[in-house]
């Protein structure tokens, strides 16, 4: 498995976001939602919208620790949602992140390499590589770190054991690593 990066500029995140959108619009809803809110693509891909519309904390059971998480849905993330809800015509039992085929389960959800395929390739097209479904939870911690340089509050939204694991996971290690080297010669 390749280890996937958050992204770290923010002319990308804007060219993904106009690529996903150009592919579909609930793309792109998955991709704002995954680097707003933090959550795993396979907690994404189960919101249904009367999870989501006109509230403001949801209340999930993720589905790999099975534990309880509650978020906060800022203004901008309800309006994004609503507009969203709205202009798809979508009704409060439907996926957010809908598909138009029947799973094996008889629902219609995108799965999770669906997502990874439309990430990667809205990614190629942008120019960016080492992208993935995690690279969206990944942008999540990095630009929130970089906002508010609180590790142990990323570290217990992502309901890491310790800091260091949370700066390994965002790739501020690595990133101070480097710019360390950057300048140093004896």
């Amino acid at each position: 498995m390749n280890t996937v990066q958050p992204i770290r500029s923010k002319e990308k995140i804007n060219a993904m976001k106009v690529q996903l959108k150009a592919m579909n619009y609930k793309y792109y809803m998955m991709f704002i939602l995954g680097i707003n809110v933090g959550l795993r693509v396979s907690d994404i891909l189960r919101l249904r919208v009367g999870d989501v519309v006109d509230v403001e904390h949801v209340t999930i059971r993720e589905k790999k620790t099975g534990k309880t998480k509650r978020f906060l849905l800022n203004k901008k993330m309800q309006k994004e949602i609503s507009n969203y809800v709205r202009t798809i015509g979508l009704e409060q039992d439907d996926y957010l992140i809908y598909s138009t085929r029947v799973n094996g389960n008889g629902e219609y959800v995108i799965s999770r390499e669906w997502a990874y395929r439309v990430l990667n390739k809205a990614s190629k097209m942008v120019g960016l590589n080492e992208v993935g479904t995690h690279t969206m939870r990944k942008t999540f911690g990095y630009w929130h770190y970089k906002q508010y340089h609180d590790i142990a509050l990323l570290q217990e939204i992502f309901n890491h054991s310790a800091p260091s694991i949370t700066l390994r996971y965002i790739g501020i290690r690595d990133e101070d690593k480097d710019e360390s080297m950057k300048n140093f010669y004896l």
